[in-house]
């Protein structure tokens, strides 16, 4: 426990609901599940991207739509499988033995409104890096056909299903947990809080905003492997590590299928997993870095986190490389340099500008940011107003934008048909791939992350403005007048 007193601070005025209050959180904890399984189903390996039936909506009825995506044979019962979902917790339950398991770096939070800081354990690279090499290992031996890339690809709808039970659970959880947080004046060595946007007294929202600040179990004394007397913090295990490995194991199914069907790997899909492997290997690198996001100083952790944590980011972000690893579109050397100039832009912009924060928050006088001009609130934080942060409020923003591009634009104009044809003496039946009447309607699914993405940093901004008006109040308008742009300079 920090011993440090503890800075003035403005008080905050009371929270009011974000995400347009219960409607939002009811249309959203309901809507969203819909709609990941909605971009499974639709486009897929059966018929094509969209569904043909799609294409001609005065046609369309379900029966026909049925026979042209993955439905189970089981019917919506197929949808899950005990099997698959105890796979899935297998999976799980490996990351948090890994966290426990492993050595790694201890790191003090910024100071709680209760008072004291929590302490954090970092080892989410090293964790990756096993399960990565091990996956490598397997290949070597199995090649393509290695059994994990199989069985995601064959229960990629029941491992869809297994997560969302564990997001949705997870969230009960702490939704139920959260009512046992000390009130003010009870003793509470563990420092629990709850968020202050999270108790609003309406159940679903707040079950979906989140209740409490940081979740936290404590692993009793005596458990082997020096797992006693450890504590998992529930919000930070999700944020980085099932669902951000999950992201690259399902990237590289997706490869392993391409060369499994067509005998080759594409140049795009290369790209497309190269990328999103640097984005996450680097937010898991830089893991200690999360302490300072809005995510965990702000946000109780609720169903929002816990469904985008565990499924809408492993599911929706790799959309690319499913679509890819069935129509492996080439890029050319043109095509290629162009996608390569986009991600070069976006990580340059990412990468320098949060570590010009990082390093000035960490050490104002660091000779990389001791020339950065600034001004120092009542609060007595210090307001960058040179450098990147003296272009934009959230330049940081831009730059991860940008980067959503490159993960889009290998894809080309998007849209496939698979035709099926039997050979008339042997039986066998081929399947092409071609785009057909689909070209360019398979858009809708592979830039999808580029209009959501952008929408997502655009809300993301309005809560960092509305969350630092609060905390600095007539300071922030003052910085507001130096730092005009907020995303884009000259834009927004």
């Amino acid at each position: 426990m920090s011993t440090r007193p503890r800075k003035p601070s403005i008080p905050e005025p009371p929270h009011g609901y974000e995400f347009f209050g219960p409607p939002g959180a009811f249309l959203i904890t309901f809507g969203l599940p819909v709609l990941v399984y909605a971009t499974a189903f639709l486009c897929n390996d059966v018929s094509g991207c969209p569904a043909p039936a799609l294409l001609h909506p005065s046609t369309l009825t379900w029966v026909k739509l049925k026979h042209q995506i993955p439905w189970p044979e089981e019917g919506i019962r197929g949808v899950h499988s005990w099997e698959v979902t105890a796979w899935v917790s297998a999976y799980y339950f490996l990351s948090l033995f890994l966290q426990l398991l492993l050595p790694g770096e201890y790191v003090e939070g910024l100071q709680l409104s209760c008072g004291g800081r929590h302490t954090y354990k970092f080892n989410a690279f090293n964790s990756a890096i096993l399960q990565l090499a091990g996956l490598a290992f397997g290949t070597l031996i199995q090649g393509s056909d290695f059994v994990v890339w199989t069985y995601i690809w064959d229960n990629f709808i029941q491992i869809l299903t297994a997560n969302m039970l564990i997001a949705s659970t997870t969230a009960v959880f702490v939704y139920l947990r959260s009512f046992s947080v000390p009130r003010i004046g009870q003793s509470n060595p563990e420092h629990r809080e709850l968020a202050k946007g999270g108790h609003s007294g309406n159940m679903l929202y707040d079950f979906f905003i989140g209740r409490e600040l940081n979740p936290r179990i404590t692993f009793p004394e005596g458990l082997p492997f020096g797992i006693g007397g450890q504590v998992l913090d529930i919000k930070l295990f999700n944020e980085m590590r099932p669902g951000l490995t999950g992201w690259l194991i399902l990237n590289l199914t997706f490869v392993a299928h391409q060369y499994r069907t067509h005998g080759f790997i594409s140049d795009s899909i290369i790209l497309i997993t190269a990328f999103q492997g640097l984005y996450v290997l680097d937010a898991l690198y830089m893991e200690s870095s999360v302490t300072s996001t809005i995510d965990i100083t702000n946000d109780g952790f609720g169903y929002m986190l816990s469904f985008g944590d565990l499924v809408w980011v492993p599911f929706i972000y790799t959309i690319q490389a499913r679509y890819l690893a069935v129509y492996p579109h080439v890029l050319g050397p043109f095509g290629i340099a162009v996608v390569l100039g986009v991600q070069a832009l976006g990580y340059w912009l990412f990468r320098s500008a949060n570590n010009e924060k990082n390093r000035f928050r960490q050490d104002p006088n660091d000779p990389r940011v001791s020339h950065l001009k600034y001004i120092e609130t009542a609060a007595g934080t210090k307001l960058i107003t040179s450098g990147w942060w003296g272009t934009a409020r959230h330049i940081n923003y831009l730059g991860d934008w940008i980067m959503a591009w490159s993960y889009c634009l290998p894809t080309g104009v998007a849209g496939y048909v698979i035709n099926r044809y039997t050979n008339p003496v042997t039986g066998t039946v081929h399947k092409e791939v071609e785009q057909g009447e689909a070209r360019g309607w398979g858009i809708i699914f592979t830039y999808f992350y580029i209009v959501y993405f952008g929408v997502l940093l655009v809300h993301r901004e309005m809560r960092d403005e509305e969350k630092c008006r609060r905390k600095y109040g007539k300071d922030w308008d003052r910085y507001c007048e130096k730092v005009r742009w907020k995303i884009w300079p000259g834009v927004y």
